[in-house]
């Protein structure tokens, strides 16, 4: 296709298109961007948005992806292969104006896909070399556990109950390896949370691939049930994580107790971790989200860290 209103340096020559909306920011300042090159229709323009996973969507669509439900936007180009990575770019095909707001029907309809991308046999190489945007449980957990004071401190900060803190690290110290550690690895999304996926035309699209990576099936899980996100409010609720949970253990030959409680521990040892971030984030007021919105994401990763702590 046409790409002649993308220069060598991966930049969009504005007197070259009709018109440009930017939709967001990556880690790294780029944005993304609606363009019209022509009246006749729009495409999703992405240069790379952060510095560590140069070249790793393009390759995730034409390693990963082809052998999924098409629950993705088409990738319609690239830049070439001997372009420097700060130059690279994709192009995407325009989805529409996306709904972000948090709505079960949506991430129930997200699950089967889930159970199907956790099922397939990922025996390419390669693939063990790409990242997530966040470290593993097992480095998580020897953070949590190698300075205990660190995290009562840090409930004495956000006026958490002790016992809370208590619970969650003993029950890591006693249970982590079963219930974690020892968690087969699967094809990972990597960042589902719920700016990446939308219920388009009646049917679920998930976006940007470019943190896919193997990890165990609770990563996925926690970014759609309790991940917060500054940008992206939800209010997850007792009921609505039970619901989720149900639906991904009736699709797998999993111990339905046993892998909810490994969720739980997942997902009060990830809170635990996050509420450290956020908090350090608000106190330095340097990043690229507002104290408004970071407040809001502290106040519902502790409504999560609760709720999950108390099912332990």
């Amino acid at each position: 296709m046409d790409t002649s209103w993308i220069d060598q340096h991966g930049n969009i020559i504005a007197s070259r298109i009709v018109s440009r909306d930017m939709l967001y920011k990556g880690m790294n300042g780029k944005s993304v961007e609606r363009i019209n090159p022509t009246d006749a229709g729009s495409f999703i323009f992405k240069p790379l948005t952060n510095d560590g996973q140069s070249g790793a969507e393009a390759w995730v669509y034409e390693h990963i992806l082809p052998r999924l439900q098409p629950i993705y936007p088409m990738l319609l180009a690239k830049s070439p292969k001997d372009v420097a990575p700060e130059h690279s770019w994709t192009l995407f095909e325009d989805l529409g104006p996306l709904s972000h707001q948090f709505e079960l029907r949506a991430s129930l309809a997200l699950i089967p896909h889930m159970v199907s991308w956790h099922a397939l046999a990922i025996d390419i190489p390669a693939f063990s070399s790409l990242q997530g945007p966040k470290p593993n449980a097992d480095h998580v957990a020897a953070e949590l556990l190698e300075d205990r004071a660190s995290w009562f401190s840090l409930a004495s900060q956000l006026h958490l109950p002790q016992h809370g803190i208590s619970l969650v690290l003993d029950t890591l110290e006693r249970e982590g390896h079963k219930l974690l550690l020892d968690q087969p690895l699967v094809l990972s999304h990597g960042d589902l949370h719920l700016g990446n996926y939308a219920i388009v035309m009646g049917n679920i699209k998930v976006l940007d691939w470019e943190h896919a990576h193997l990890n165990i099936p609770y990563w996925d899980l926690y970014h759609v049930i309790d991940m917060s996100h500054p940008t992206f409010p939800k209010e997850m609720t007792i009921p609505h994580r039970e619901r989720l949970l149900d639906e991904y253990v009736a699709l797998t030959a999993t111990t339905p107790a046993e892998f909810k409680r490994g969720y739980y521990l997942f997902a009060a040892v990830y809170s635990l971790w996050m509420l450290r971030l956020i908090a350090k984030d608000i106190e330095s007021d340097a990043g690229i989200w507002p104290l408004h919105q970071l407040r809001r994401q502290l106040d519902e990763t502790i409504a999560s860290f609760l709720q999950c702590a108390k099912q332990l």
